[in-house]
């Protein structure tokens, strides 16, 4: 079945687009089966096919919503094949885990700052098989050694001629080569690390013809909205449906487990029908407290110690005799993903009592399992065709896959049999749940009398959102939630005496990663308690951080080069202060340096930001730089404005205008550094996000004297 393309916006984005030329980027509706492929084709293994008009598709098993996947396998293998780049396509993979699981969680799915690490090695041995099967069946066609034959820029040249990838296919298909397969050195490498490689997708996504899931249109397709309560996990109760159906285009109503639905000819019908409903809830059992109390019984948990994450020496009789000795509670709000993209996803049946599902999947395996289950299928029955996604920072990951339960869900209510699209809007997305947790940190720290620091005591309080999830039993250990304390329990700091401990509340809110996880609050506790250790100790911030960093280079890598390029300890216009952080998350380091001076708004103004980062090899050093560049950018956000608050368990924020985030007017000067390396990649989706809050609180407690202790900076101003 085909999925056409509205024109609307396509025809207009493609009127006014003047960009220059860019590599193809290739989505074939709703995408083609592996196994049988086309004549002529030369399909070498599960993550290339190469056509007889010399195109070069890449099959990629992680989802691209911007954080640059597809550009990056297209790099790698282009690299290993010695490809032209304009002839590199790149393909979401099938749910199919056999072939395309992630090594990090054994299903396949896209998260944790993954795509790259995960694939490195694997597409560069694809790679390495494919150009070797090129390459011999170049030599028997023209009867010469293999060892004569070379490749460069996707022509395949020996004394016997030259030949294109694509007249070679048939023949490299009916080829085989004994491995093992060598990838490439990296002396030879022409792609990977280059500087301007323009981005697989960029022209689709700017001239209108990228698929997102809102673009899907399909004869016979009903638009589904969704009332749902205003209190989490309450259930319907009672609904009366009439006035929804009187209005043009309502075409079913009827529950579900996540509320009413509401099926229409189009979107703004099927929402004006949910305004129409009135539905009575049963909120028996649903969370009732608000993020106040919460936040008070956290801080009652707070005052004392929890389960032990990390207890190196004795913190107790280090805080005992300490010279100074400085205590810290921080308090973390509620965080909405908010993706410009909600959740979104087009279900609709196949030949052979199948279903297919069309959207931005990030986890495939899980969500084809969760929808198999509610419609009583075999998992192999769901197809998912994954789309390009307008942002995910966490949200399209959920263990339970809500997402795919929810469309499966009204495919079986529905009396309607043709496609469904089932819409989120941006209400339901900041009302519904799925937030990165509340927290609270109570810190004490010493200093002894030459300046030391002795102890760090930590306890942090707050939800886990792998207790109960499929994910329980490999991150929770030892009772403790390791995505709760990551950051803090793996301080790189060199203090004699550190104690972690963690207490995991119950709370009837849904939570979720959020970009950048445990990272996203112990970033902020540490960075900015060791700059109040070092006021008390008389030391520079940097200085501080290069004497507890000797045994860790790659820290100290970022922040010195951080340090460097932004000028640290020269003098700076009045008005104006630096803050330094440096954090590793997803076994990447990246330091941030801000100036900042008072705004208007009683909230710091930050003028410039110095982006240093470690992330082994750099793939692609733009696509690098735009992530730092967005991540903290999200960061900034979240740090200034952002908040989810929580009244009598009902959420009070429900769009843009109440969740506040990051305007264009107010990004700062940015700079990125990449640190040379030679490690393998790591990831960069998600590090460039935790620094970014302390080092501006770090600035402006040198600007103001004040030290801030909760976020967003906002609602500390407010509370000033």
């Amino acid at each position: 079945m085909n999925v056409p393309v509205s024109a609307n916006r396509r025809q207009f984005l493609q009127g006014t687009s003047a960009l220059g030329l860019v590599v193809g980027f290739h989505f074939s509706g709703v995408g083609r089966a592996l196994a049988a492929e086309p004549a002529g084709e030369f399909v070498p293994n599960a993550f290339i096919r190469i056509a007889p008009d010399n195109t070069v598709t890449v099959i990629c098993k992680h989802i691209e919503f911007g954080q640059g996947p597809y550009t990056g396998v297209a790099t790698i293998l282009a690299d290993e094949l010695d490809a032209d780049w304009a002839q590199m396509r790149v393909e979401s993979a099938p749910a199919e885990v056999k072939k395309y699981a992630n090594s990090a969680f054994g299903v396949q799915g896209t998260g944790g700052s993954t795509a790259m690490a995960n694939s490195w090695d694997q597409l560069r041995t694809a790679g390495a098989e494919a150009r070797a099967r090129i390459i011999a069946a170049a030599a028997k066609k023209w009867g010469v050694d293999a060892s004569t034959i070379t490749i460069e820029k996707g022509v395949v040249k020996g004394s016997g001629g030259s030949a294109t990838f694509g007249e070679l296919a048939e023949l490299a298909q009916q080829t085989e080569v004994a491995g093992p397969f060598k990838p490439k050195e990296p002396d030879a490498w022409k792609l990977i690390g280059a500087a301007k490689l323009p981005k697989v997708d960029t022209l689709e996504k700017t001239n209108g013809t990228a698929m997102y899931t809102i673009d899907v249109k399909m004869p016979d397709m009903l638009t589904c909205v969704i009332e749902r309560p205003s209190r989490f996990k309450a259930k319907v109760k009672s609904f009366d449906g009439s006035a929804a159906l009187a209005v043009p285009g309502v075409k079913e109503v009827f529950a579900v487990p996540q509320g009413v639905a509401v099926l229409a000819t189009g979107y703004w019908a099927a929402r004006k029908g949910r305004e129409a409903l009135k539905v009575e809830w049963d909120e028996a059992g649903t969370e009732t407290r608000g993020s106040e109390q919460i936040i008070k019984d956290y801080l009652a948990l707070a005052g004392k110690q929890g389960v032990v994450a990390r207890n190196d020496g004795d913190a107790d009789a280090a805080l005992g005799s300490g010279a100074k000795v400085i205590e810290a509670t921080y308090v973390f709000p509620y965080l909405a993903h908010a993706p410009m993209e909600p959740n979104n996803c087009v279900i609709y049946r196949t030949e052979g009592g199948g279903v297919e599902m069309a959207y931005g999947c990030q986890m495939p395996t899980v969500d084809q399992q969760v929808a198999a289950g509610v419609l009583g299928l075999k998992p192999e029955q769901v197809t998912i065709k994954t789309l390009l996604a307008g942002g995910s920072f966490g949200r399209r990951a959920t263990p339970a896959g809500d997402m795919a339960a929810e469309a499966a869900h009204v495919m079986k209510a529905a009396k309607h049999q043709g496609p469904i699209k089932v819409v989120w809007t941006r209400e339901d997305d900041i009302k519904g749940g799925f937030y990165r947790p509340i927290f609270v940190h109570k810190l004490r720290g010493a200093v002894d009398k030459d300046g030391k620091i002795t102890a760090w005591d930590q306890v942090i309080v707050g939800q886990s959102f792998m207790k109960g999830s499929p994910f329980e039993e490999g991150m929770i250990k030892n009772g403790v939630d390791q995505t709760m304390v990551e950051g803090a329990s793996t301080l790189p700091y060199q203090i004699p005496n550190l104690r972690v401990s963690a207490h995991m509340a119950d709370v009837g809110v849904p939570t979720l990663w959020w970009r950048s996880v445990g990272s996203t609050h112990t970033a902020f506790s540490t960075e900015t308690f060791l700059d109040q250790l070092a006021e008390q100790a008389g030391v520079d911030p940097l200085e501080i951080r290069r004497k507890l960093l000797t045994k860790h280079p790659r820290h100290l890598g970022v922040l010195e080069l951080a340090a460097e390029k932004a000028g640290w300890g020269t003098p700076l216009a009045k008005g104006r202060a630096r803050g330094i952080a440096v954090h590793e998350s997803f076994h990447s380091f990246v330091a941030h340096v801000v100036e900042v001076s008072a705004g208007e708004d009683g909230l710091p103004k930050v003028e410039r930001v110095v982006v240093a980062a470690d992330c082994g090899i750099a793939i692609n050093p733009d696509v690098i730089k735009a992530q730092l560049e967005g991540g903290m950018g999200f960061g900034l956000s979240a740090a200034l404005f952002a908040s989810v608050d929580l009244e009598d368990g009902r959420v009070v924020q429900s769009n843009f205008h109440d969740y506040r985030v990051l305007r264009i007017n107010e990004m700062p000067d940015v700079e990125v550094h990449i640190v040379a390396s030679k490690e393998k990649p790591t990831g960069i989706g998600e590090p460039g996000t935790p620094p970014i809050a302390p080092a501006i609180a770090n600035a402006w407690s040198k600007l103001t004297g004040q030290h801030v202790f909760t976020l967003p900076f906002s609602h500390a101003a407010a509370k000033a």
